[in-house]
């Protein structure tokens, strides 16, 4: 049966759904203060930001199976992989890894997260950090699934000092 999304990278046309996505999804678990990424100036220009040598970023595309939805498909999540800022040059961080509430239990997550770290190791990078928050349960939980193991501090310097939890994996 084929899946009801299509993972592809992000186009300039999706910027302001990806912004829209964060935007929406962050609060949702109490990361809309200070130290968050919603704050990051890559956010209204997500395209852009991952041009940089060694980026990348998906968007998750529903197909038009939803009742809310017109025959179009629509953005309702993304993630990416960029090299860890102030980090060692072999770690790249998972960044951004948001979906919408009707993205989440179709294996969207699981698909997402192979995409970049396969990206990561096109790219070179030999592990591949990240950063979430208490309360995000589900998302850790497909982190360990996928390899990932916790740190007890960060690494590199992401200014996103509100996340209290810190996951590394090798590739």
């Amino acid at each position: 049966m084929p899946q009801p999304f299509l993972i592809r990278p992000i186009e300039p046309r999706d910027d302001p759904a990806v912004a829209a996505v964060i935007r929406s999804v962050m609060p949702e678990f109490g990361a809309g203060g200070e130290g968050f990424a919603i704050h990051d100036a890559e956010v209204g220009a997500m395209h852009a930001a991952y041009t940089r040598p060694r980026s990348a970023y998906f968007v998750l595309e529903m197909r038009g199976k939803m009742p809310s939805m017109a025959k179009s498909s629509v953005v309702i999540g993304g993630g990416g992989v960029a090299p860890l800022e102030h980090g060692e040059a072999d770690v790249c961080e998972l960044r951004k890894m948001y979906f919408l509430p009707e993205a989440r239990g179709l294996g969207a997550g699981h698909a997402m997260i192979t995409r970049c770290l396969d990206a990561a190791r096109a790219f070179g990078f030999r592990r591949c950090y990240l950063e979430t928050l208490t309360g995000m349960d589900a998302a850790q939980a497909l982190y360990r699934k996928h390899g990932f193991t916790p740190l007890c501090a960060p690494m590199g310097n992401t200014g996103h000092h509100g996340c209290d939890r810190w996951f590394i994996r090798n590739l």
